[in-house]
């Protein structure tokens, strides 16, 4: 393979680990730092948080979160939002809260227990990708895309060692003849 383009195939494989590598510590390797990411499945706190992005939450105390504090929490079994404090009730322990994007208050308040966390940042558009990805046939396609990217970076040497071996074996049949 010609050494300039043996460079730049290198230099896009490379580029595309990097990528690869990046999108894998958003949406799962930012865990190991105890930030949990959520994506985002509607419209009650655009335009903070569009619908689609990936929301990361860091674990808080009900202590820490003031009266305009974005949170997270439990609405019920399994179901999570995130909506911006309107209101903190120390004594009986709970939160008011009210999406960005909403006319009025949430109908019941949130409970110390039910808090999550604080979100800290928010990447557009990840939350659609991460839902892709985790179900067929998106889950297909990027196992797919993880094998050919493999192969990509290896193609270049598997080249040359097919032409060295060409060129070995070119210089023996002319030897023996």
């Amino acid at each position: 393979m010609n050494p300039t383009l043996k460079k730049i195939w290198n230099l896009a494989a490379w580029l595309l680990v990097a990528a690869v590598v990046v999108l894998a510590i958003l949406l799962a390797g930012v865990r190991v730092v105890g930030i949990t990411p959520y994506a985002v499945l509607s419209g009650s706190m655009e335009p903070v948080y569009p619908v689609g992005s990936m929301i990361y939450v860091k674990a808080a105390q009900p202590q820490e979160v003031e009266v305009g504090d974005p949170i997270t929490f439990y609405l019920d079994e399994g179901l999570v939002a995130t909506h911006r404090v309107i209101e903190v009730n120390r004594e009986e322990q709970y939160f008011r809260t009210k999406g960005d994007a909403n006319n009025a208050e949430d109908g019941s308040p949130v409970l110390y227990a039910n808090l999550i966390g604080k979100p800290m940042f928010c990447v557009p558009q990840l939350g659609n990708l991460s839902h892709w990805i985790s179900q067929p046939p998106g889950t297909y396609i990027a196992i797919c895309c993880a094998l050919c990217l493999l192969v990509l970076m290896f193609l270049p040497d598997v080249l040359d060692a097919a032409d060295a071996a060409d060129k070995k074996a070119a210089e023996k049949r002319e030897k023996s003849e």
